[in-house]
């Protein structure tokens, strides 16, 4: 199994000091100032704009991103990142209408490029990951915002980064070449 390899660079164009990554690092800081242009030589990875992923997430996979802000919409400050395991078999969540999961619940086998137009619903407090790594979206057709959501229980919306329960769309990792 290949492992994830993600190389930041302080400068847009690959330039300026770098800083090679292959697992999560809560806080990298420490090792640039500013971050402009990002290459992932292998596997996935979440970028997150604040320390201990938290704030803004960013999914990239193999690939190269010459300027942050300009390919995906971010800016300079680049503060940890999530390596995301590559994951073989079947893939299963359950969302909640409420907190704790409880209330209505409309579980999830494959991608959903719009959540209200297929659940009659777009708003849920809570789910619960069985199988799989998954990207929600705050808007349809895998728009907007996205949360990183990897096998566990999400108790409330602000457990997976969300600012509101509004969920647009939802889709499997599985492309990690």
């Amino acid at each position: 199994m290949t492992m994830g390899k993600i190389i930041f660079y302080e400068d847009r164009n690959f330039q300026g000091r770098s800083h090679e990554c292959s697992s999560d690092s809560a806080d990298l800081h420490s090792y640039f100032n500013r971050c402009n242009s990002i290459r992932v030589e292998n596997g996935c990875f979440m970028v997150y704009e604040r320390p201990n992923f938290m704030g803004n997430q960013y999914y990239l996979r193999r690939g190269e991103y010459a300027d942050n802000q300009r390919v995906i919409g971010m800016n300079d400050c680049v503060r940890s990142c999530r390596m995301i395991p590559q994951h073989r078999g079947s893939y299963r969540m359950r969302l909640y209408e409420r907190s704790d999961m409880s209330g209505q619940m409309h579980e999830l086998v494959d991608d959903c490029p719009n959540v209200q137009d297929r659940l009659s619903m777009s708003d849920f407090n809570s789910c619960n990951v069985m199988d799989g790594q998954w990207l929600l979206y705050d808007q349809p057709n895998y728009k907007g915002k996205a949360y990183y959501l990897r096998p566990g229980e999400y108790r409330r919306y602000s457990d997976w980064g969300g600012v509101s329960p509004r969920v647009g769309s939802i889709r499997r990792i599985t492309d990690l070449n």
